[in-house]
């Protein structure tokens, strides 16, 4: 199998890549590979490359650029997921990972009203992306926002605005009926340990949320939002 590592657009000129240190040194180190050998590198913006490596020594790692393609291992539609910040940050990193072989094309922190952590770690959550994308075969980097409050993103457009709630005595959509048509972009908030509040969920209907089910269990936090990012990839993904 070939490899494949990450290079930034500013690591590509004139046909040729120079890898960044950290690539360069699992190439170099870890991989052992040699001048000559072909690798695959994406940049993280659609660019999937096939690279014949020129250098490779402790100086650095350069290769010529001998294909390149648009998208791959993109999906046909745009998934933003919305996911409160979760109590243990290790559950938060499970769902990022997960999210990028799931074809999520941004992720939003979400603050509310029972989010009891309030940061992260961008650079180590940035190295799981990459490392993700790098492994299921993407080419492109989802965008990993800052954490922003609940009320705010409720005004980000969006063809489908969803709302992931389990209350059982409001009116709900099956998420499975609402991706039987084609969706460009959609929008799917998830909320913390303890879910939304009522509050909350009248303000999302308030801004035009629809508000959905995923079923008959009560899921954990990253486990909802994970089944919502598999359920667009079953029901869109063929389209």
């Amino acid at each position: 199998m070939t490899t494949t590592f990450y290079a930034p657009p500013e690591a590509f000129r004139d046909g040729w890549v120079r890898l960044p240190d950290d690539e360069a040194h699992h190439a170099v180190r870890v991989l052992r590979h040699r001048p000559g050998d072909e690798v695959i590198v994406v940049d993280g913006v659609g660019g999937w490359h096939r690279l014949r490596l020129e250098q490779v020594d402790r100086h650095g790692v350069q290769g010529r650029v001998l294909e390149t393609r648009r998208d791959v291992g993109e999906p046909p539609y745009r998934l933003t997921v919305g996911l409160a910040l979760l109590k243990q940050a290790a559950r938060f990193e499970t769902f990022l990972e997960k999210a990028v072989e799931l074809g999520v094309a941004a992720i939003v922190p979400l603050l509310t009203a029972r989010t009891e952590r309030t940061h992260f770690r961008p650079e180590r959550a940035r190295r799981l992306l990459i490392a993700a994308m790098k492994q299921c075969g993407r080419s492109r980097l989802p965008l990993l926002h800052a954490p922003r409050p609940f009320a705010e993103v409720l005004h980000d457009p969006a063809a489908l605005r969803l709302l992931c709630h389990e209350q059982p005595d409001r009116p709900r959509h099956s998420l499975h009926e609402l991706l039987r048509r084609p969706v460009g972009d959609a929008l799917v908030l998830v909320g913390p340990e303890g879910g939304f509040t009522s509050d909350e969920v009248l303000q999302a209907e308030a801004a035009g949320f629809q508000t959905v089910s995923l079923g008959a269990r009560r899921l954990r936090a990253e486990t909802a939002a994970l089944v919502a990012a598999s359920a667009f990839l079953i029901c869109q993904d063929h389209r």
